[in-house]
């Protein structure tokens, strides 16, 4: 039987901190973006998981992948004492020899890879232009079209795979389309500073329906979750391509 290709877990981590601009990309404060988690050094398997959690860690050593590449990190602030449940996920990133791999911010605002890029591009916008800064970087994208507000909704919840949550609070026709995946519904204020009817993105407090509407803002919640499979995949395969290893995406969605 023939072995198993490898590849030396720094060659991999360099690699995806040129492609990604790990050094110096801003986050959150606590937020850790890079390689989180060691193994033995070699990788002959990845596999991509929107978050980093006790259960992806098991599916990963389940799936026979030592590399797990993710959107949401171990890491957002002080993780201690490793007691408990996080006992039970040390024991299972050694016993399984599971390296993790996190990029956040750099992930969704990469111009090949990114969250936002591909959430256009499977909506079918090709030409995108650059909005959404934040820490002089900037993370979304916008778009000039045509579409009749219900008729986005359908097809924002055909590419996400899952519902969509309507505030109507701007024009029956969409013009003008904003995209930052994930959290940043409470960032609606810098959407119409950018000129948009329209915005897109995963979640956003109770509060921002009645902003919204006060706003003149059209926004569509597609799920926190949903709108970011997109980039860890695309990293994944490109990686797997480059490499020569194989990989898979392990789907543990949050409903949220």
């Amino acid at each position: 039987m023939a072995s198993k290709k490898s590849v030396p877990l720094r060659d991999l981590v360099a690699y995806c901190d040129r492609l990604l601009e790990i050094p110096g990309f801003p986050d959150y404060d606590g937020a850790w973006n890079g390689l989180q988690v060691e193994n033995d050094g070699r990788v002959t398997r990845l596999a991509a998981a929107v978050d980093a959690s006790l259960t992806t860690v098991r599916m990963a050593g389940a799936a026979g992948a030592d590399l797990l590449l993710v959107h949401h990190g171990l890491f957002w602030s002080v993780r201690q004492p490793w007691t408990g449940v996080h006992r039970q996920l040390w024991l299972e990133l050694h016993r399984h020899n599971v390296a993790v791999y996190s990029a956040h911010l750099p992930l969704d605002a990469h111009p090949r890879f990114g969250n936002n890029r591909l959430l256009c591009r499977a909506l079918g916008w090709r030409s995108a232009q650059r909005f959404f800064e934040w820490k002089g970087r900037a993370l979304g994208w916008w778009v000039e079209t045509r579409v009749e507000r219900e008729a986005l909704c359908e097809r924002l919840a055909k590419v996400v795979g899952g519902p969509v949550r309507l505030v109507p609070g701007g024009p029956p026709v969409c013009r003008r389309v904003g995209v930052v995946t994930g959290g940043a519904g409470g960032e609606l204020r810098q959407a119409v500073a950018a000129g948009l009817d329209t915005f897109i993105t995963g979640e956003g407090p109770h509060w921002t329906h009645a902003l919204a509407e006060e706003l003149g803002l059209n926004v569509l919640y597609a799920g926190h979750y949903a709108t970011e499979t997109f980039g860890v995949k695309a990293l994944a395969e490109h990686l797997s391509r480059r490499f020569g290893l194989p990989w898979m995406f392990l789907d543990h969605p949050t409903g949220l």
